[in-house]
């Protein structure tokens, strides 16, 4: 017996979400490793999750960690996720595959004023971060460059 098929008789979903025709879960692995445990919950929850209510689970694999990613650990997360029984509706899409049309689709929201730039370096991120845990808040961006219209200057 697989063990998703185990699971799936212990998971209960109340309410009568059946008319959600187009709902889709998905899983996002990193393939800088082997498919961890959080990493196989979180898969085997979404996947019960989607199958019970009628919708499909996509598989998107997030490889645009160049330096880290390989296919060894590609491999070996899609070895992991098929011994728990996991069986993808669509997919893997490689997000290294798809720059181009999400390049597209951010162009377009910019556009429509519908998002904006941030122009924040890396340090003033992790400053604004540890300065919100230190007041005992969640690290949320606080959209400082929300309106602003330049462009950074670059690097010297």
């Amino acid at each position: 017996m697989k063990p998703a098929y185990l699971l799936s008789s212990q998971v209960e979903i109340k309410g009568n979400y059946k008319h959600l025709k187009k709902m889709k879960t998905r899983f996002a692995p990193a393939p800088t490793g082997y498919l961890h445990l959080g990493g196989a919950r979180t898969a085997l929850f979404n996947y019960l999750y989607a199958k019970s209510m009628g919708g499909k689970f996509l598989l998107r694999i997030e490889d645009t960690d160049f330096a880290r990613s390989t296919s060894e650990s590609v491999d070996a997360i899609l070895r992991g996720l098929e011994w728990l029984g996991i069986e993808w509706d669509e997919g893997p899409y490689h997000q290294s595959d798809r720059l181009a049309i999400y390049q597209e689709r951010s162009e377009r929201l910019l556009a429509q004023g519908s998002a904006y730039k941030c122009y924040c370096t890396q340090d003033e991120l992790s400053d604004m971060r540890k300065k919100q845990q230190a007041e005992g808040k969640p690290p949320v961006y606080d959209g400082r460059c929300k309106g602003k219209e330049e462009e950074p200057k670059p690097y010297t």
